[in-house]
């Protein structure tokens, strides 16, 4: 009898001892917390609790801004705190691959941010494209001109041209608002729309935030920039280009070429936290309304599709 007894404890030790062993690898494996980012979750994916900091594109911002807070709503992920920052595209990358931003939000590939002695740095980064965005010449509702070839742009972005009259519009001098050079939508204008780099031509304006952009241009007779089209309202006149105008369907097949993929960079894998954010920003319910109604396109829509050399496939 004592011998039986004996038996039946040490099964059950061996099963406790092997249960705990268990837990501790499930949670290793779902918890893989990165700098900005220290949540964790129980090995059934539930309950998951952290925060998340996704810095970067203001072109990204207002859609990752709407999205954050209706995730963080959301019962399932009420343990969850998601902050976002702007500070432009190239900011975006530099603090996801120095570990001090869990998200990188760009609106350029890591690999067109990292060429040369820093190109094995874009090699770290995973890329998640939850959205398009397109990108418009857009001017003060004074300028008469409502198309522009790709010559006629790079002579204004070089200035070559100052004034309307030189492309024919009214005797008015142009003004340029431009972005700095760490800009993601200054990379893909001039990229797409220039075919070659702009010029930081004195008297014009520099500015990064897309929503102080629109304001200078809304504010500024003669006034030139361009925006990503979830900034667009009537307060400032779309341009379009090459005679064809930025909407869905000239994005979707191609004919519009200035756009680009809404990049939301991870260094590594994600983590728990981290993927279900970025799963969330993929879900049909988040595609087909939020990134609709703020003007992007979503990623499946697209009838082509772009590498980071810029190469075009249907």
């Amino acid at each position: 009898m004592k011998k039986a007894l004996f038996i039946v404890v040490a099964l059950m030790l061996t099963i406790g001892l092997a249960a705990c062993g268990s837990n501790k690898e499930n949670n290793g494996g779902n918890a893989n917390s990165g700098t900005a980012n220290t949540g964790n979750a129980n090995a059934g994916g539930e309950a998951l609790s952290g925060s998340i900091l996704a810095a970067g594109s203001t072109a990204l911002q207002p859609l990752v801004d709407q999205v954050s807070k209706k995730f963080m709503e959301d019962s399932k992920y009420s343990g969850i705190t998601v902050q976002v920052q702007g500070g432009g595209s190239g900011t975006g990358l530099t603090q996801v691959q120095a570990g001090q931003a869990g998200i990188g939000n760009s609106d350029i590939f890591a690999e067109e941010k990292f060429t040369d002695a820093d190109a094995d740095k874009a090699k770290e980064l995973v890329d998640h494209q939850v959205a398009v965005v397109a990108m418009a010449a857009v001017v003060n509702k004074s300028v008469t001109v409502d198309n522009l070839t790709k010559q006629q742009l790079v002579d204004i972005f070089t200035g070559k041209v100052t004034n309307w009259k030189e492309v024919g519009g009214e005797d008015e001098k142009i003004t340029l608002i431009n972005r700095p050079s760490s800009s993601g939508t200054r990379k893909t204008f001039e990229k797409f729309a220039l075919g070659t780099a702009s010029q930081d031509i004195a008297g014009s304006i520099q500015e990064d935030a897309s929503g102080t952009v629109k304001k200078y241009v809304t504010d500024t007779p003669g006034a030139i920039g361009y925006l990503a089209l979830s900034y667009l309202d009537d307060t400032v006149k779309t341009v379009k280009y090459e005679g064809v105008e930025p909407k869905e369907e000239n994005i979707v097949s191609g004919a519009y070429p200035v756009w680009a993929y809404e990049h939301m960079y991870t260094k590594g894998e994600p983590d728990a936290v981290t993927k279900a954010f970025l799963d969330y920003m993929l879900s049909d319910d988040v595609q087909n309304s939020d990134v609709t109604e703020l003007g992007y396109i979503p990623v499946g829509k697209m009838q082509v599709k772009r590498d980071a050399a810029g190469a075009i496939t249907k």
